[in-house]
């Protein structure tokens, strides 16, 4: 039976990716896309729309990395077109970028597809009834989604917005997403504790000594 009391999607990353880790790769990926748009603006128009995509994979790349290792998050190495990961606590961290409209190019890589087959293990958190009993997992693949907007005239320096998103093992579709701002929100939601403790109050009772007198 799965144990929703203790086990969710949310309550698992919020677990194992700390807040600052989440903070610091959305700033990264920013300052990526920022030095990208900034390598490729003087291209020539033709090639501008080419070269920015292939800027943008390079200077995330590096971003996006710079972040993992700043956070204890085992970074692996920037070795030509392979795809940069990291590791915090149970949860393997990788990211891509797309833009507005279907997650459509997020299945080229050969590597996030292998990387996703590890969430069949957390599937029974939001498709409970159609999957045997649940095991406390002990591997998730998350993705730091960049959404472009798709035009090199429309907001073509950053990313339209950055999301936290979990697929599920097929790659297929997607367990969990949220913009990384309102999970970063999530954190500052600390649950009021019920106070249970009803303290009793003892009398203590005064002995007199006959023989004293007060001074």
């Amino acid at each position: 039976m799965i144990n929703t009391k203790t086990d969710s999607i949310v309550g698992l990353l919020q677990r194992h990716i700390p807040r600052d880790l989440v903070m610091s790769i959305e700033d990264a990926l920013r300052v990526g896309a920022q030095r990208a748009y900034s390598a490729a603006k003087e291209m020539d128009v033709g090639h501008r729309p080419s070269a920015l995509g292939q800027m943008r994979h390079f200077h995330m790349n590096e971003s996006f990395q710079l972040a993992l290792l700043a956070n204890g998050a085992r970074p692996s190495p920037i070795r030509g077109n392979n795809v940069i990961t990291g590791r915090s606590g149970i949860i393997n961290l990788a990211r891509f970028n797309s833009s507005l409209g279907s997650w459509n190019n997020s299945r080229r890589s050969l590597t996030r597809r292998q990387m996703s087959l590890a969430n069949q293990a957390i599937a029974p958190l939001v498709f409970g009834d159609l999957f045997d009993e649940y095991e406390p997992p002990t591997d998730i693949t998350v993705f730091f989604v960049s959404t472009f907007s798709g035009s090199i005239l429309l907001e073509p320096e950053l990313p339209v917005s950055i999301h936290i998103a979990v697929p599920d093992a097929m790659m297929q579709g997607w367990l969990f997403k949220e913009d990384a701002q309102v999970f970063i929100q999530r954190y500052e939601q600390i649950p009021a504790q019920v106070d249970l403790v009803n303290p009793t109050l003892k009398t203590a009772k005064k002995q007199q000594n006959p023989d004293s007198s007060a001074s």
